[in-house]
C-alpha cells in the first residue's frame, strides 16, 4: 500500500505544475474577457468600469486599419499552412528511410537545433544577411544590381521571408511527432510489400502515409484552428515601417493598440474576436474531417 501511495505522489508531482499552469494562464484570464465590453481604465478595477456592450467591437469593424491587419493575418497564415505544413511530413518520411543510425541522429540534431534559437537571434541573423550595406545577399547579387537592395524593406519579398524563416525554424522540430507515429507501423508490412515487389516509393505511398493519416489529420485540424496565430515574436522582430502595410498581424496590432496606445478595451475586443474565430475554425475543421475521414479531435 505504501508503495502505491508513493507512486501516486510521484505522478502528482508531474501533473500538478501543468494543472496550475493552465489554471493561472488559461482559465483565470477568462475573467478579464469582460474588459472588451467595458470602458476599462487601468486606474480602476475591472468590475467598476462602465459597461458599454459592443461599442468597441463596432469600432473594431469600422476601423480601416483592422481590416488591413486581418487580411494580412489570413494571407500570411495561408501561405504558411500551404507551404510549411507538408514539409515536416516529408522530412519525417525521409528521415525514417535512413538506415545509418549515426548519420540519422546527427541529421535530426542539426534539424532540431533552430527550434531552440529565439526569434530575436534569428531576426538579427536575417537582418545581417539582408543588410543594405555589407549584407551577404547583397554581396552575392552585386553583379546583378547596380546598387545594394534593401530586401527586408520590400513589400513583395517580406511575406516570402516570413515563410522561409518560419520553415527553417520549425520544420525539423515539428517532424518529431510524425517520426514518433511512424515507429508504430508494423515492420512486417514493409517486408511483405518488398516480397511482392514493391519499391521504396510504393511502400511510402501505400504503407507509410496511410499509417500516419490520423496524425496528419489531427495536426492539420490544429493548424487550421491556429490560423490567426501567425507568430507574434517573428513579426515583432522582422516588421519595419516599410512593410507594415503587408506585414502587421492581429497579435502585433493588439499589442500596439493595447499597450502602446493604452486602448485596453479596444485591444481586448480584437483579441476576443480572434479567439472566437479560432474556435469556429477548429470546430469546423473537426466536423469536416469527421465527415470525410471519421477522424477528429472531439
Amino acid at each position: 500500500m505504501g508503495n502505491t501511495n508513493k507512486i501516486n505522489w510521484n505522478i502528482a508531482a508531474f501533473v500538478v505544475p501543468g494543472v496550475l499552469f493552465f489554471l493561472l494562464f488559461r482559465y483565470v484570464p477568462i475573467y478579464f474577457v469582460q474588459i472588451a465590453f467595458r470602458d476599462f481604465r487601468i486606474t480602476k478595477p475591472v468590475g467598476e468600469a462602465p459597461w458599454v456592450g459592443f461599442k468597441y467591437f463596432q469600432q473594431l469593424f469600422s476601423m480601416p486599419g483592422f481590416t488591413r491587419v486581418l487580411v494580412n493575418t489570413v494571407v500570411i497564415s495561408l501561405y504558411k499552412l500551404i507551404l510549411i505544413w507538408p514539409l515536416p511530413i516529408m522530412l519525417a518520411i525521409l528521415l525514417n528511410e535512413l538506415t545509418n543510425e549515426r548519420f540519422k541522429k546527427v541529421t535530426q540534431t542539426i534539424l532540431y537545433l533552430p527550434h531552440f534559437i529565439s526569434w530575436v537571434v534569428i531576426g538579427g541573423i536575417i537582418m545581417d544577411f539582408l543588410a543594405l550595406e555589407g549584407g551577404l545577399v547583397n554581396k552575392l547579387l552585386a553583379p546583378f544590381y547596380s546598387e545594394p537592395q534593401y530586401f527586408i524593406g520590400k513589400k513583395e519579398l517580406f511575406r516570402p521571408i516570413l515563410v522561409v524563416s518560419e520553415a527553417w525554424k520549425t520544420v525539423g522540430w515539428e517532424s518529431i511527432i510524425y517520426l514518433a507515429s511512424l515507429s508504430r507501423i508494423n515492420p512486417e508490412l514493409y517486408e511483405a510489400a518488398r516480397v511482392d515487389g514493391a519499391g521504396r516509393l510504393r511502400c511510402m505511398w501505400h504503407i507509410t502515409l496511410p499509417g500516419i493519416t490520423d496524425v496528419i489529420v489531427i495536426m492539420l485540424i490544429l493548424r487550421i484552428g491556429n490560423l490567426l496565430n501567425v507568430g507574434f515574436e517573428q513579426n515583432m522582430v522582422l516588421v519595419n515601417p516599410f512593410v507594415r502595410d503587408v506585414g502587421e498581424i492581429l497579435d502585433t496590432y493588439v499589442w500596439r493598440t493595447g499597450l502602446r496606445e493604452g486602448r485596453f478595451s479596444y485591444a481586448a475586443a480584437a483579441g476576443l474576436f480572434k479567439t472566437i474565430i479560432a474556435a469556429v475554425l477548429l470546430n469546423t475543421a473537426d466536423k469536416v474531417s469527421k465527415k470525410f475521414n471519421q477522424q477528429g479531435l472531439f
